[in-house]
């Protein structure tokens, strides 16, 4: 949720021209990923929860292209959005571990069906 308050205080500063360009599209991607985080923790197994958590995670990716295409259009300075990458750079971290803890989890439940 600090990545969201973050992204929405910068996407303050983008120009006007890009309110339903850039600016929408960062403010798409950064809610979705509090957003899919908690509608797979309201799923039923841990397949469906890793399902979310990678569409997350791929929120996150896109989140951090849009903030270095923002640096390269010039509407925001590296030294703004480095605070916000740190946190993005963690929270892929985090969340790619807690996956493969997941995928190792779902992994052994499967083997341990039967067949």
């Amino acid at each position: 949720m600090e990545i969201v308050k973050m992204t929405y205080q910068l996407v303050k500063k983008l120009p006007n021209s890009e309110l339903f360009g850039l600016s929408l599209q960062m403010r798409k991607s950064v809610i979705s990923m509090p957003s899919n985080i908690a509608e797979g923790c309201s799923r039923s197994s841990n397949k469906e929860l890793l399902h979310y958590l990678e569409i997350s995670m791929g929120s996150s990716f896109e989140l951090e292209t849009q903030y270095i295409a923002s640096v390269f259009a010039g509407y925001l300075e590296e030294q703004e959005i480095q605070p916000v990458l740190e946190k993005l750079h963690i929270f892929q971290k985090k969340t790619n571990t807690y996956m493969q803890t997941l995928k190792r989890a779902v992994g052994c439940w499967l083997l341990a069906m039967p067949s």
